[in-house]
């Protein structure tokens, strides 16, 4: 019997499966989950990294203690876009910025003086979210810059951490990259997380000389890039013996939604996906990645799949409305049930809507009163019950979807007519119902665990 570890880190949460390979297919377990929280350091919001490797390790020795030997490698994926730096000694510098910490305000702006929307667009053809890594890189720059550890003589005083941290940085690593550095020793950029940095040239798949040089961005820290299927170590023999087993660590699609679209298995032309879960990434396979007007004015993004392809696609902001609106209820003593929720708002007569990816969205003190003042402004029903928040939100996403997918057909010049919903969200009926009678699909329910599932697949194929 053949099992492989899928290690996957969302942004609220995290999991260790087991996979089980036999004639039937391949059947999950999960080993151990646990909560994946950011905290204010030095002023930042960051990840609590070191805390997140101390759950990937006792995800490790339940594994282990239970299948030993049997265990034929292992595979992490995360979130996209961050990253950690390391030292000259291979030390983690500091624990790794939050995507959603504000450090990169106003770093779009500075960017296109530099280098020019429309021509950066044609060197890495991402959507432009000021979260991507090329404007991290850029505000730890400017902050540098700012702090007179730069190329001046000012002796002001550096105003926190990530000021000076790229001056003793030898080496940049993504979150999936950075796990496995940790894991194995070995350093390498897995090809589908470094695609949705921005700083890979969509065409070529290599770091773009000059994204790097424009924005002033030192490319000396990147690595060389690796792609899904390729065995990057075997566990330290440190932290095997601490493990209770050893087996090599692989490369897959190391962005979840990457490891998400390698579980769906359908070889027509005519379906696009929605990785559905604190993001809704819609986006549909192409050959090639499409660097058209029409593209870039819609703002998607191509970044990679693990066989090779492009997923052409939208980040849309998803079920992060939900969560918020919960952690909400929650603080206020309220006990709040996904599915009690989701039937609420199958009761809601409410229909107002609104833009999912307005910016008041991204990271509200109180999400409630961020949707609250939005439809106020427009004069729009407003939502006073739980359900009908959620069905508020259900309908929001269902009509971007519906907006996305008509533009998607636009810029494939293709018809879709199927769209696969994996991950999380697939469970919410009544978004799955809503997206179909807004978009005009087939709604296909795909794999809860789609993302652990794309990712055991990945190494399924690989002769370890």
């Amino acid at each position: 019997m053949k099992r492989y570890i899928a290690a996957d880190f969302g942004a609220g949460s995290g999991r260790v499966i087991v996979g089980t390979s036999s004639a039937e297919g391949i059947q999950l377990e999960e080993i151990h989950r646990f909560e994946n929280n950011q905290k204010m350091i030095d002023g930042h919001l960051r990840w609590d990294f070191y805390a997140l490797f101390n759950e990937l390790k006792t995800g490790l020795k339940k594994a282990f203690a239970k299948y030993g030997d049997e265990i034929e490698s292992i595979g992490i994926d995360t979130w996209g876009v961050d990253y950690g730096l390391l030292d000259k000694d291979g030390k983690l510098i500091s624990t790794p910025v939050c995507y959603r910490d504000d450090r990169t305000k106003g770093m779009l702006e500075l960017a296109f003086q530099k280098l020019p929307k429309e021509e950066f667009f044609q060197h890495a053809a991402n959507q432009f979210m000021e979260i991507n890594t090329a404007f991290q890189l850029l505000s730890a720059i400017v902050e540098t810059s700012h702090c007179g550890v730069s190329n001046d003589d000012s002796s002001e005083t550096p105003r926190s951490d990530v000021s000076t941290e790229l001056q003793s940085a030898e080496k940049l690593l993504f979150m999936p990259d950075l796990f496995n550095y940790f894991l194995t020793g070995k350093c390498c950029n897995e090809f589908t997380i470094s695609s949705t940095s921005q700083l890979l040239n969509s065409l070529t798949h290599q770091w773009d000389d000059v994204i790097f040089d424009r924005l002033g961005l030192p490319k000396r820290l990147m690595q060389d890039i690796v792609y899904p299927g390729t065995v990057i170590g075997r566990l330290t023999d440190e932290l095997a013996e601490e493990v209770g087993g050893n087996a090599n660590v692989v490369a897959v699609g190391s962005h979840d939604t990457a490891s998400a679209v390698a579980s769906i298995s359908d070889a027509s032309d005519d379906w696009a996906f929605i990785s559905s879960g604190t993001w809704s990434l819609m986006g549909t396979p192409t050959k090639e990645p499409i660097i058209s007007q029409e593209a870039f004015d819609a703002a998607f993004t191509n970044e990679g799949m693990t066989d090779g392809r492009i997923r052409f696609l939208k980040n849309i902001t998803g079920l992060w409305l939900i969560q918020q609106l919960v952690k909400e209820w929650e603080q206020e003593g309220y006990k709040c049930d996904y599915s009690e929720l989701v039937k609420e708002a199958e009761q809601s007569t409410l229909s107002s809507y609104f833009d999912v990816d307005d910016a008041s969205f991204m990271n509200p003190e109180k999400m409630s009163e961020a949707i609250v003042a939005y439809l106020k402004e427009r004069n729009e029903d407003i939502p006073v019950t739980k359900g009908d928040f959620m069905r508020c939100i259900c309908i929001s996403l269902a009509k971007k979807y519906a907006e996305v997918k008509a533009q998607m057909e636009r810029c494939t010049n293709k018809k879709i007519n199927k769209i696969y919903i994996v991950g999380g969200g697939s469970r919410n009926q009544l978004l799955n119902r809503l997206t179909a009678e807004f978009t005009g699909c087939e709604v296909v329910k795909g794999e809860v665990e789609a993302t652990a599932m794309g990712n055991i697949l990945v190494q399924v194929g690989v002769r370890n």
